[in-house]
């Protein structure tokens, strides 16, 4: 069954170096989806070891939760984060909310 849109959730402002946490959920997906967090349009990776992102960026992105938690947001984690959720039927994403830091 492919998922249905998830409903994420983004706070909309965070003070600078405060923990920020981001959730995506659906729940008619079968098999179980996985999630995917994009910040303006560019994918974030669930190994925050990897190369591509901002050296200063530290999170965790929980796959098989959906949670996208900072543990110390600074400006560059400002901007529009979307959530797509995954599985082998399809897949469905979650409208862009802004994030403010």
């Amino acid at each position: 069954v492919k998922p249905m849109t998830p409903r994420c959730s983004v706070p909309k402002a965070v003070p600078v170096g405060k923990t920020a946490s981001l959730h995506c959920h659906e729940n008619e997906g079968y098999p179980k989806s996985t999630y995917s967090w994009y910040r303006n349009s560019e994918p974030l990776s669930p190994d925050t070891k990897s190369s591509n992102k901002p050296q200063n960026s530290s999170y965790t992105l929980n796959p098989t939760t959906g949670t996208l938690v900072f543990h110390a947001v600074h400006k560059g984690d400002t901007g529009r984060y979307s959530c797509i959720a995954t599985n082998d039927a399809g897949f469905a994403k979650c409208d862009e909310q802004e994030m403010e830091v």
